[in-house]
């Protein structure tokens, strides 16, 4: 049985804040506002896994008013996401992300989302496609006040 997700974040933009996007941390004058490191790309991803496999979202998993998930690494909750997957027997088979942000450029940085996530996950880089776009500096992206990220996971029965 082959099953699919959507999934969707968004974090605004702010000072003081480290940038943290597809587990790697990229330089810029400004980081996304959140709980955990607010990595809005790995957020996307684990909605979509979470949603294929009927398992509601992360926000119910891994709540912004706890204690424990203050601060957190995104990369753990990918992990611990793929893990309760697996408890109702399904593994990823790829995922389809987007980001969508202005600025800082993202395309530089894809080989590197792609491989970090890879080695979380335990699958091939090829199952991660990332892709970058703007929004033609419309809406709060535009305004670079925010960045979102759109995700697609597909994930099958064991």
């Amino acid at each position: 049985m082959i099953r699919v997700g959507m999934g969707y974040d968004v974090h605004q933009l702010v000072e003081g804040r480290e940038l943290w996007m597809g587990g790697i941390k990229l330089e810029h004058e400004l980081g996304l506002l959140g709980h955990s490191d607010a990595d809005v790309l790995i957020h996307a991803i684990c909605d979509a896994i979470l949603g294929a496999a009927n398992m509601r979202d992360i926000g119910y998993h891994f709540p912004d008013t706890s204690a424990e998930t203050e601060g957190m690494d995104s990369k753990i909750i990918l992990a611990k996401t793929i893990a309760l997957i697996a408890t109702k027997g399904y593994h990823l088979v790829n995922i389809d992300a987007t980001i969508c942000a202005e600025r800082p450029k993202m395309n530089p940085h894809i080989p590197a989302m792609q491989q970090c996530m890879a080695k979380v996950i335990g699958c091939d880089a090829d199952a991660i496609s990332i892709k970058a776009t703007t929004t033609e500096k419309l809406g709060f992206t535009g305004r670079q006040e925010g960045i979102s990220a759109y995700a697609v996971a597909l994930i099958e029965k064991d």
